[in-house]
């Protein structure tokens, strides 16, 4: 097929790399344009910009698709798919109804569930058993269309955002070559939008650790925000982030956020229902690193409260 494609991230790159070696002809990729990044806040290609560049795919940036310029070198090309995935930008109906076939998105999630911008992490956040990736065709609402094709994935129990991210990367890679392959013969399955959630865009703000949750609700959260925004406390009038951690049983009073064991390899803080094991963290200008070497560098004693 003759194909234009909309995305940013290295999600989105490994699925033009596999739509262009499927033999579809790419004729135009879009992308975000550059942004400041690095220490040294330089401009920096997306990934996606930079596959299509070795790839020698012409590419463009724009800012925004309401341009009208934009959208008449979107019907020039007379593309019979646009392919989107993680592209970042709103598409508006005209650009909806250029090509022939109309837009097909990359979703990270069994829809209706986790319609957004984060359904990897919210999945992991709510101990969801298993995720996968859903060709839809594009509507003007967020996330609302049709499903074309699902691949399903299990979510493993130590699953983090960059771990599972990397698995549905790849399935998104191989599920888009087998709906466009397939295109004529799919048959569309309506959302049901009773059933809907949404994936809400991951904040700062989340990173600080209430321990008056479940013990299990942080340890979810753990995995979820790595590695953004992290998970974070402050301890012996420190900043600690917490990387790791395992649910363990309380089996005396503590309030939530004291410290309930510790040994210079163990430590254990109070939650609002058991406890967390920490099992890997980080101080301040320093590295992730397992427990044991934290507590050699930072000494913690039985009845220190995190904030």
């Amino acid at each position: 097929m003759k194909l234009i494609f909309a995305g940013t991230p290295p999600f989105a790159a490994a699925a033009l790399s596999a739509l262009h070696d499927a033999g579809h002809e790419v004729a135009l990729v879009l992308t975000q344009p550059d942004r400041p990044a690095g220490r040294g806040m330089k401009l920096t290609a997306s990934a996606v910009a930079l596959t299509a560049g070795s790839l020698g795919l012409p590419t463009l940036k724009p800012v925004s698709l309401k341009d009208d310029a934009i959208q008449a070198a979107l019907r020039q090309v007379n593309a019979d798919v646009m392919v989107v995935a993680a592209y970042g930008l709103l598409l508006p109906k005209a650009v909806l109804d250029i090509p022939r076939h109309g837009c097909i998105n990359i979703h990270a999630s069994l829809l209706p569930r986790w319609r957004g911008a984060a359904p990897i992490q919210r999945a992991i956040e709510a101990g969801d058993g298993e995720t996968g990736i859903d060709i839809m065709q594009m509507e003007v609402g967020l996330d609302t269309g049709p499903v074309l094709h699902e691949r399903r994935i299990a979510v493993a129990p130590d699953d983090t955002a960059a771990t599972l991210t990397e698995k549905l990367t790849a399935l998104g890679a191989t599920a888009i070559v087998e709906a466009l392959h397939d295109l004529p013969s799919l048959t569309p399955r309506p959302q049901d939008a009773a059933l809907a959630s949404y994936a809400n865009k991951l904040s700062k703000s989340e990173a600080i650790i209430d321990w008056a949750a479940p013990a299990s609700q942080i340890e979810r959260r753990l995995r979820a925000f790595d590695p953004f925004p992290g998970c974070e406390t402050r301890l012996g009038g420190e900043r600690l982030r917490i990387w790791r951690g395992k649910v363990v049983p309380r089996a005396q009073a503590a309030a939530p956020g004291e410290i309930y064991a510790t040994s210079p390899h163990e430590l254990v803080i109070a939650c609002g229902v058991d406890a967390l094991q920490v099992l890997q963290a980080q101080r301040d200008g320093g590295k992730r690193v397992q427990v044991h070497d934290l507590l050699q560098s930072m000494p913690l004693k039985v009845g220190q409260k995190c904030q």
